[in-house]
């Protein structure tokens, strides 16, 4: 939560009960600082890629809570927010588990490739002139690194900080709402029943 510059952040470690535990736990971060959800420009939301549940929930939220406030959610990616503030060649990556990694390259040419799954072998990474000295920053970064020969470095604050950043800066430009980003297929079993439509 950003609030006249300051940035007030909580992370509870939980292995399950996140959706019920996450309300009251922005009620109390805003109660900390005197605040009211009214008092809120705007809803800033980490879309993935990462767990599945997570996104879920925390999307959903986003757009609950943008909704009933009448005010804008703004989607931030993981891959993205762990580049802010980087500069140069950047490869951002996240372990996607199973010897895979989501990889996205950020500053080629002026601009971001889409965010992709990769396997962790040389021959399915993104393609880099070596002369462009790329770093990579993420909890893989070492490991493909290594692999690659890229420098690993490290981000800038944290992934939280840098979504709220980002989500600010975008206050007054973004209109789309915030969507969960699925690179990969979930690894349980689909449901018999149709999934219920996402309004755009």
């Amino acid at each position: 939560m950003l609030c006249e510059g300051r940035l007030a952040q909580r992370v509870d470690e939980m292995a399950r009960g996140q959706a019920e535990h996450l309300m009251p736990m922005l009620e109390d971060m805003l109660q900390a600082d005197g605040l009211m959800w009214s008092d809120l420009d705007a809803i800033g939301v980490g879309v993935g890629p990462g767990n599945f549940t997570g996104i879920r929930i925390s999307v959903s939220a986003a757009r609950g809570l943008a909704l009933g406030l009448g005010k804008p959610a703004i989607g931030v990616s993981n891959l993205e927010a762990q580049a802010y503030g980087l500069e140069g060649i950047l490869v951002s990556c996240l372990d996607a588990r199973r010897d895979r990694a989501y990889v996205q390259v950020f500053g080629d040419i002026g601009s971001a490739s889409q965010p992709t799954l990769c396997d962790m072998r040389r021959d399915d990474m993104p393609p880099l002139n070596p002369k462009s000295e790329p770093k990579i920053v993420g909890n893989v970064a070492t490991q493909i690194g290594d692999l690659m020969g890229w420098q690993p470095i490290r981000q800038r604050g944290t992934t939280i900080e840098a979504i709220t950043q980002i989500a600010a800066r975008r206050l007054h430009s973004t209109t789309e709402r915030p969507a969960p980003l699925y690179i990969r297929t979930a690894d349980a079993a689909p449901p018999r029943d149709l999934p219920p439509t996402v309004i755009p």
